[in-house]
């Protein structure tokens, strides 16, 4: 089987289409469904993940890629738990009895895929390990096309899919949401990492009005103007709605020191 290698050019592709990852609007009931299906499962998530060494983040979106968030089905394919796989890879799990449980089935599917030794969970290494987890016949024979594994839902993919193993179609539209765009949407929605208490800072000095002021309820004029300038630097995922609140503040705390005036962890 063809491999592809993780190299520095292939580590800042998958950086940069996922920092200028935008989801379709028409598209947006879908992921955030999917989101929710998310945090539903996050504690089985959990679980496969201390078993495995595998983040729980990665096991949930291939989870929706696979079986739709469903908890009946093998995390290699989606056949239904109570047999093993009949669709490729077949056979799996090789041990033990059906009907299997999601836990340990999800174990199978992880160590197959060679998951558990992967140690680069970086972004990119993420993006690679689940590009590598559908296979990378899009990159290396349709490179005109983006991965639907990964980018479907998002302005990065319109069209052009194989509709079965081998099979290409250059007009055929994926229905799915990609798993980087849901991982996205997690980061947007501060669902990647455990919430951290901040220090306050001192407050702004009195002066003029500024121009930004911390208010989660309202639209602010130029409030999408300064996420989208945020969203360009490293590691910041905001939503870019003109709402300017705790998401926003954090993000600019994070490129200036000081958070957005009237924070209440600003004490302005």
């Amino acid at each position: 089987m063809t491999t592809v290698n993780l190299t520095e050019a292939l580590k800042a592709d998958y950086q940069r289409l996922f920092d200028g990852c935008n989801p379709r609007p028409d598209r947006m009931g879908e992921i955030e469904e999917a989101i929710g299906r998310i945090r539903q499962g996050k504690p089985r998530y959990q679980t496969a993940s201390a078993a495995t060494g595998v983040p729980w983040h990665v096991i949930a979106v291939i989870h929706q890629m696979e079986c739709g968030g469903r908890f009946d089905q093998h995390l290699h394919n989606g056949d239904p738990l109570t047999a093993r796989t009949v669709r490729v890879p077949a056979n799996r799990p090789p041990k033990g009895n059906p009907p299997f449980t999601w836990e340990d089935s999800a174990q199978d599917a992880l160590r197959l895929k060679r998951m558990d030794r992967w140690s680069d969970w970086t972004l990119p290494g993420i993006l690679y390990k689940l590009e590598g987890y559908n296979g990378f016949g899009y990159r290396l024979y349709h490179p005109e096309t983006p991965s639907p594994y990964l980018w479907a839902g998002s302005s990065h993919y319109s069209r052009g899919k194989y509709v079965q193993d081998g099979t290409w179609s250059p007009t055929a539209v994926s229905k799915q949401i990609g798993a980087a765009v849901l991982l996205r949407r997690m980061a947007e929605t501060a669902q990647l990492e455990p919430a951290t208490a901040l220090p306050p800072i001192a407050p702004l000095p009195a002066g003029g009005e500024p121009l930004f002021r911390y208010d989660p309820a309202t639209v602010h004029p130029q409030g999408a103007a300064l996420q989208a300038f945020l969203n360009t630097l490293p590691n910041i995922y905001l939503k870019v709605d003109g709402k300017l609140g705790p998401r926003s503040s954090d993000a600019l705390k994070s490129a200036t020191g000081r958070y957005l005036a009237g924070d209440p962890r600003d004490g302005g």
